[in-house]
């Protein structure tokens, strides 16, 4: 699915948004609907720490934003979402640019709106993997969403 003109907005203002930008990481692609966001994270004088591989804070702050402001743009106004917990395993060190591709299907949101009509809150755990160009995983995060409707 292509971008439109809302989500490429998007994307550059994250692309300038300060806490972002200095994670080195940028957003390449927002689908129109924001059901699929990349990322692509390069080894860089930023983004390199001691002993030359990514820094881990790049990595994780690199992900960490982007689970949560796709459900809230996807949900509307009527939900509150809140990230609840993250962890991340490193996988191997990052010595090249690294890219992680985050789904929220339509079925997952329909999942969503129906648990949440009772008015209970819930937690959803979403799983992304930070890949280099061949695919080998680097760093596996997992992001605990908490999502209720608005009374």
């Amino acid at each position: 699915m292509p971008e439109s003109f809302r989500t490429r907005r998007l994307r550059w203002m994250f692309d300038f948004f300060p806490a972002y930008r200095g994670t080195g990481a940028r957003i390449t692609y927002i689908a129109s609907d924001l059901s699929e966001v990349r990322v692509k994270l390069p080894l860089s004088w930023r983004t390199r720490n001691y002993v030359g591989t990514i820094f881990g804070g790049s990595m994780y702050g690199a992900v960490d934003p982007i689970y949560m402001i796709m459900l809230i743009q996807r949900l509307g106004r009527g939900y509150i979402v809140w990230d609840k917990s993250a962890s991340i395993r490193f996988r191997k060190p990052g010595k090249r640019t690294l890219f992680a591709t985050f789904v929220i299907s339509d079925a997952e949101l329909d999942e969503i709106r129906a648990a949440a009509e009772s008015g209970q809150s819930l937690d959803r755990v979403y799983h992304v993997d930070l890949v280099d160009a061949e695919g080998i995983v680097h760093a596996s995060i997992e992001k605990t969403i908490y999502i209720r409707k608005k009374e």
